[in-house]
């Protein structure tokens, strides 16, 4: 029987990982799935912390928990986090080390790359530039994170691994007008468009810079593809102080192109313009996943059919259901 502590499961990646959990457990697996909600334990909180390790004992920890939010929470409250994330990494890793955990992955973001890092973004891109400015507090505490792992790794002989996502969408996403991705908010804004007969849906900027995205229940297959690998396999491709991995699905589209998209899928049959005044951010953000490929995984659900599935599910909800923060 293996103990599995989820942190994070309310969240849109750590639920996708329980889910797919939860289906090897039905499906035979002798596993124990721990959760906890944010009113129950606080990560945050060193000694709360401490305490749940030592009640729990658990083999193994996915962290998926984090504080996270679009350009405008990064801007706003950037003390918080940078905070936040510190504080939970510092006491989700160090108290499972303390536990006996010997095996950890941690999940982080492709905001940890160099403004400027060569297209698309490799590994060992990592601290050979600076960040971008309006995530650079939340950048840092994910950096901070991998290095706490790879430090532990070679301190202490534990198994504790970081994974880094690109743009993810899926079930479980927030389609908040103002605070949500540039993917749920395109669904939400045409799925409007489209019930209230608009004849014309501008988007910001001119429709030109390119974003990957990956669908949610991917990045929870990659994740746990990543946790299993023997450690032959795993060491193989990576090193003791550059071993993340970053998780993609290796390919991008204009923002105008993933406008189509969204439009085709949610009925929208009016124009679609873009207002060139608006900012269009960086031209290009792709990963590099050929770690992950030459690994043995790579993604299997096109963005098309992502879409599709994502506005059911959004669907399914109904706007007064859906988080809206």
């Amino acid at each position: 029987m293996v103990k599995i502590y989820v942190a994070g499961h309310r969240g849109m990646v750590g639920g996708a990982i329980l889910r797919q959990l939860q289906a090897r457990k039905a499906a035979g697996e002798d596993l124990t799935l721990i959760t906890r909600t944010s009113s129950e334990l606080d990560l945050t909180d060193q000694a709360a912390v401490r305490a749940f390790f030592a009640e729990e004992q658990p083999d193994q920890v996915i962290l998926a928990a984090a504080k996270v939010g679009g350009i405008i929470a990064n801007n706003s409250y950037p003390g918080q986090f940078i905070y936040e994330n510190l504080m939970i990494e510092c006491n989700v890793i160090h108290q499972a080390y303390a536990a006996g955990v010997r095996k950890l992955l941690q999940l982080g973001s492709s905001c940890i790359y160099p403004k400027e890092a060569a297209q698309p973004m490799r590994e060992d891109a990592l601290l050979t530039g600076t960040l971008e400015p309006t995530n650079e507090p939340y950048a840092v505490a994910k950096i901070a994170g991998i290095k706490l792992c790879e430090s532990y790794n070679r301190q202490y002989g534990v198994d504790y691994r970081s994974v880094m996502p690109t743009n993810l969408y899926g079930p479980g996403d927030n389609f908040h007008p103002e605070n949500s991705h540039v993917l749920p908010a395109l669904i939400r804004r045409f799925h409007e468009a489209a019930r209230d007969g608009l004849e014309e849906v501008t988007i910001w900027g001119s429709g030109k810079p390119m974003r990957e995205f990956l669908h949610v229940d991917d990045m929870a297959a990659a994740s746990l593809f990543v946790m299993d690998l023997d450690d032959a396999t795993y060491q193989r491709e990576t090193e003791p102080m550059l071993s993340h991995i970053n998780v993609g699905s290796g390919t991008d589209v204009t923002i105008l192109e993933l406008a189509q998209m969204v439009a085709e899928v949610t009925g929208f049959e009016g124009k679609i313009s873009t207002d060139p005044s608006k900012p269009d951010g960086t031209m290009r953000k792709l990963m590099d996943v050929s770690r992950l490929a030459r690994l043995g995984w790579t993604a299997s659900i096109p963005l098309k059919e992502g879409i599709a599935e994502t506005y059911a599910w959004f669907l399914e909800q109904g706007l007064e259901n859906l988080r809206m923060k």
